[in-house]
């Protein structure tokens, strides 16, 4: 759960008394973290650029740094200690995939003091935040580092095949051994940026046992939510457009299923919910950070959540704008307007034994299917039906769709009024009859429509060519429009549910009632057909 907190962007500095970590204070784990960093990065720039091998990713360089210093390493004020990099060139080739220059990478994290984050999370992980906003530096624990580094060759195939992706980005994973303890730390990527007020946090499982925020947290100025959490506060989701939200529920898909193909379980999804207001963004975007600068947006490619899902789009083409800062427009079901900002955190926890066990124990005393611990597969077809049903949602749009009867039946009733009026001109002396035959056809449309079309109406039989000519003057005269006739019953119109249709047949004219699913999604009433 250290995940919330991971970024916890939102969240606040220590300012109370200083925070140690296995017996190591804060501040000195800062200083030689900046220290280590910049000397690893700053040796590897000398070493020529070449393709990743399968033994590059288990290679472990180390350097001993002196107080006093030495030929190789500049003096410092804090106790001696040794900096591990783990697979210094693989990580490379991460970092320039995302356009990290080293210039850039050694700029954010050694410039200036790193940024202490709080931790909701059950962990104890120590969460720092370099001043640009860009990367998430995090202790973790022996089990995690070593899972990551069986995880590499596999993580990246991943990122060459689809670098967008909601997984987390991990630019360096080192270990500071200090006072005869091991401290083990990986960068990646931040996923909440400072520059953008997060109204609401939420840490997503999926799981229901024992997912919800703690009063303590509650307390906090920006507190980190749960799963039932979200269900009260959000209870009607989260909704998107149909491209959007299709282009984030693929993603998500994706993204589980390489999870559970290294069986991994436990991970979550970190929801930041910005509420767009007019008063509020003028207020924000004056704002500016606590050395005096404003806040810029995240420069690293693939890094902010609009970037992550347009898998299709082109890194030019990425919609991502000063007003949005890489965030996911949304709205309530109030039609209220958001910002989402969400990635894939804590994806370092395998179904190994104790998992197992953890997960065995639980299911006797709870529901096996409520707590988070569980199977990757079922872990990862959970986690996505929460996604896809509780958190995140389409809006329906109502396109008019016209029926393909109405489009493709008059031009066929015209060819054969013409056919017919062809036919009648040498009997001029059925005249009479004809109109008095089309006439009649009012009366009967009287009798129809008050009627609210009766299907069982059979009108009396007359000859061929007088029904022809009955149909003939049906198209011409009232076929088109038909709105003038279903106009005066509106409130009739609403409880029909099927199409009138005239159907020429065994010489006679006969009303029927048929059922069509192209007019379903009509909504300005009956349609008026004339078949021959």
């Amino acid at each position: 759960m250290s995940s919330a907190t991971e970024n916890g962007v939102g969240g606040s500095r220590n300012t109370s008394r200083e925070k140690t970590y296995k017996k190591t204070t804060s501040s000195v784990l800062k200083g030689a973290i900046q220290l280590g960093i910049g000397y690893t990065v700053g040796n590897l720039t000398s070493k020529p650029d070449r393709d990743v091998l399968m033994q590059d990713f288990y290679v472990v360089e180390s350097v001993f740094l002196p107080s006093e210093g030495s030929n190789l390493t500049p003096a410092h004020h804090f106790p001696d200690f040794r900096f591990k990099t783990y697979a210094p060139l693989a990580f490379r080739y991460f970092r320039e995939l995302f356009g990290i220059k080293p210039d850039d990478y050694l700029y954010s994290i050694c410039n200036e003091p790193l940024i202490e984050l709080s931790n909701p999370g059950a962990s104890g992980s120590l969460f720092y935040l370099t001043s640009d906003d860009e990367f998430i530096v995090k202790t973790v624990q022996h089990k995690e580092a070593e899972f990551l580094q069986k995880l590499l060759p596999g993580y990246y195939m991943n990122l060459n095949q689809n670098p967008r992706t909601l997984l987390p980005k991990f630019y360096g994973l080192y270990c500071v051994q200090s006072g005869g303890m091991n401290i083990r730390l990986v960068v990646m990527n931040n996923v909440l940026p400072r520059s953008i007020k997060m109204h609401y946090k939420y840490d997503l499982k999926g799981s229901t046992y024992k997912r919800r925020a703690s009063r303590k947290e509650r307390e906090k100025t920006c507190p980190t939510y749960k799963d039932l959490d979200f269900q009260d506060m959000h209870e009607e989701g989260l909704y998107f457009d149909t491209e959007t939200y299709n282009a984030l529920m693929k993603t998500l898909q994706r993204d589980c299923r390489v999870l559970e193909s290294f069986k991994i379980m436990d991970y979550s999804l970190l929801l930041g919910v910005h509420v767009l207001d007019q008063s509020q963004r003028y207020e924000e975007a004056s704002q500016v950070g606590g050395d005096g600068r404003r806040p810029m947006g995240q420069k690293v490619l693939y890094s902010t959540a609009m970037e992550s899902i347009q898998g299709d789009g082109r890194a030019g083409e990425v919609t991502t704008t000063d007003d949005t800062m890489g965030g996911i427009p949304a709205k309530t079901h109030k039609d209220e307007k958001l910002l989402i900002f969400l990635g894939i955190i804590d994806i370092l926890q395998s179904y190994r034994f104790m998992k197992k066990l953890e997960h065995s124990w639980k299911a006797l005393v709870y529901d096996g299917d409520s707590v988070s611990v569980h199977r990757p597969g079922f872990y990862a077809n959970r986690f996505l039906k929460f996604m896809s049903t509780r958190v995140f949602r389409k809006i329906q749009t109502i396109r008019f769709s016209p029926s393909r009867r109405t489009r493709n039946s008059i031009p066929t009733l015209k060819c054969s009024s013409q056919e017919i009026l062809s036919q009648s001109e040498d009997r001029n002396e059925e005249r009479k009859d004809r109109l008095a035959g089309a006439r009649s056809l009012a009366s009967l449309d009287g009798q129809v429509f008050s009627s609210r079309l009766r299907p069982d109406l059979v009108l009396p039989a007359s000859p061929l060519r007088e029904a022809s000519s009955m149909a003939t003057t049906i198209s011409t005269s009232s076929l088109f429009t038909n709105d003038q006739y279903l106009e005066p019953y509106s409130e009739d119109r609403a409880n029909l549910a099927s199409s009138s249709t005239f159907t020429l047949e065994n010489s006679a004219i006969c009303l029927t009632s048929e059922q069509s699913t192209m007019d379903m999604d009509r909504d300005d009433g009956s349609v008026l057909d004339v078949y021959l």
